[in-house]
């Protein structure tokens, strides 16, 4: 068996993509309407689509549950931040982690956590 990517569902495919795309700098790999998946393997699908998909019993869509996130890293972290400041819900601002590597939690627009860090190449 083969992991191939993480799927997370979104109210609104085009505010996600937009997020995705033009805030967070990711590129789409593919596109099939409903669901699309971006470079790097993550995917996001609409949510009134899976919900069909997993059948009436899964109708309904948990959202701020606080135990997923999206991580990515970033060499220019304190640039990022201020890009995001005034357009994200921040959990936490550029904080050092207990392994010394300095990272920042936020939502997306779904309330997907999405963590960025430096690389922990840098670390070293």
């Amino acid at each position: 068996m083969k992991f191939i990517c993480s799927l997370i569902v979104v109210k609104d495919m085009k505010v996600s993509r937009d997020f995705y795309e033009n805030l967070l700098g990711q590129k789409v790999k593919f596109d099939y309407g409903e669901n699309l998946v971006f470079e790097g393997d993550f995917a996001i699908h609409l949510e009134d689509h899976f919900k069909n998909l997993l059948g009436e019993k899964h109708n309904m869509i948990t959202k701020k549950s606080g135990n997923f996130e999206l991580y990515f890293e970033e060499a220019e972290i304190d640039t990022l931040y201020e890009k995001l400041k005034n357009h994200v819900v921040f959990i936490h601002g550029i904080q050092a982690q207990p392994w010394g590597q300095k990272v920042m939690r936020f939502y997306d627009p779904d309330f997907h956590i999405i963590e960025i860090g430096e690389p922990m190449e840098e670390l070293k």
